[in-house]
């Protein structure tokens, strides 16, 4: 069965990491599935956009994902991890050592959770107090084992095509951004 990535949306998410993650890798012939942890499959961004899940957290099968994603965005950081559901997916995925990436404000959760102790990790400029046992670096995006961490929209596209070469290789990933006229 082909392995799926999950992308989680709670109200107040930020829609441009969102939508540019799921189209990316959607672009790289990625099985991507938005995941709704709201109850409703309308899901509303931080910017008052609305975007329709694929599904529902209820619905959404884990033991047969390999990555979880996590937008920034506030309130939807802090919408993400009050949910409870999500935080069991994400420490068993940490602990099967399964892929996790989170960009801009996301990486909080991970620090929250102690994911990131003696980890490399980037985050929105102002959140690094919350990478907890982190060294923060300033680069677009970090990949530290198992997990990748972004810091924000503007490196929203680096942190894509990064998740699309660590699963699908060099090459893709260099086609893909040629094909996005993204300069190297």
């Amino acid at each position: 069965m082909k392995k799926t990535l999950l992308l989680h949306l709670a109200t107040g998410f930020e829609e441009t990491e969102a939508i540019t993650i799921v189209d990316v890798l959607r672009r790289a012939e990625l099985d991507v599935i938005t995941v709704s942890v709201t109850g409703e499959r309308k899901v509303t961004g931080a910017h008052q956009i609305p975007i329709e899940a694929d599904q529902l957290f209820e619905a959404t099968d884990y033991a047969n994902a390999s990555m979880i994603l996590l937008p920034g965005g506030m309130p939807g950081t802090s919408n993400l991890m009050k949910h409870a559901g999500l935080t069991e997916q994400l420490i068993k995925f940490n602990s099967g050592k399964k892929r996790i990436g989170a960009i801009c404000a996301a990486p909080m959760i991970l620090g929250s959770l102690g994911f990131l102790k003696g980890k490399k990790a980037v985050c929105y400029p102002g959140f690094e107090q919350h990478l907890t046992g982190a060294t923060v670096l300033s680069s677009p995006f970090v990949v530290d084992e198992h997990i990748i961490t972004g810091r924000g929209v503007g490196t929203a596209l680096d942190f894509s095509l990064e998740i699309v070469r660590l699963l699908k290789g060099d090459m893709v990933a260099s086609e893909l951004r040629s094909a996005l006229v993204i300069p190297d």
